[in-house]
């Protein structure tokens, strides 16, 4: 049964009608950006970071109506813990250059910033012509670093968030909705 969360300690942040338009707006503004930088030949470049973003970066590349390519990283500061540890691993890198290419980092979620700070950094040394983040979600009390969000969808308050991409022990992922988790834990992406 598909419904299976409705047993479950959440209560609705941000809905499915909410997120839609959240996606519609960034894309229409990441779109009037790239209007005439990208083409067939270099299109914008959607770096996924795995796996919390898949349902987000899915969702704004249909939304985007410009050429779009698609690559992925997944990067670890949590390890086996709830906390960042504040050392991130790159545990998949891209698979192609983007050496002289758009490119945006697409993140579910941006709290400590130790991990979209290291991205950047990592990625602007590739010699990317630019380099830009979209956020579907900005949890600005938890920074600790700062970054910069080009795109940013919503901020939230410092809560456990489960759905929409974002999850609990793997749990919760495909809930078409951001939710508060209401018991002990953190989110994991």
């Amino acid at each position: 049964m598909r419904d299976y969360w409705r047993s479950e300690p959440l209560r609705c942040l941000i809905g499915r009608e909410e997120i839609a338009a959240v996606v519609e707006e960034l894309a229409g503004r990441i779109s009037s950006d790239y209007q005439g930088e990208v083409g067939i030949e270099e299109p914008l470049l959607m770096v996924g970071i795995l796996k919390g973003a898949a349902t987000f970066l899915s969702d704004i590349v249909r939304a985007i109506p410009l050429p779009t390519a698609l690559d992925f990283m997944a990067v670890s500061s949590y390890g086996a813990s709830t906390t960042s540890s504040g050392v991130v691993r790159i545990l998949h890198d891209l698979g192609s250059s983007i050496e002289g290419r758009h490119v945006i980092i697409v993140e579910d979620i941006v709290d400590t910033g130790l991990t979209l700070q290291y991205l950047q950094q990592h990625l602007a040394g590739r010699g990317p012509a630019s380099l830009r983040v979209c956020a579907l979600l900005d949890k600005p009390d938890r920074r600790e670093v700062e970054v910069e969000i080009d795109y940013c969808g919503r901020q939230v308050p410092d809560e456990f968030l489960v759905g929409y991409g974002l999850d609990l022990d793997e749990r919760y992922r495909d809930l078409p909705f951001v939710a508060v988790i209401e018991s002990e834990g953190e989110e994991t992406t």
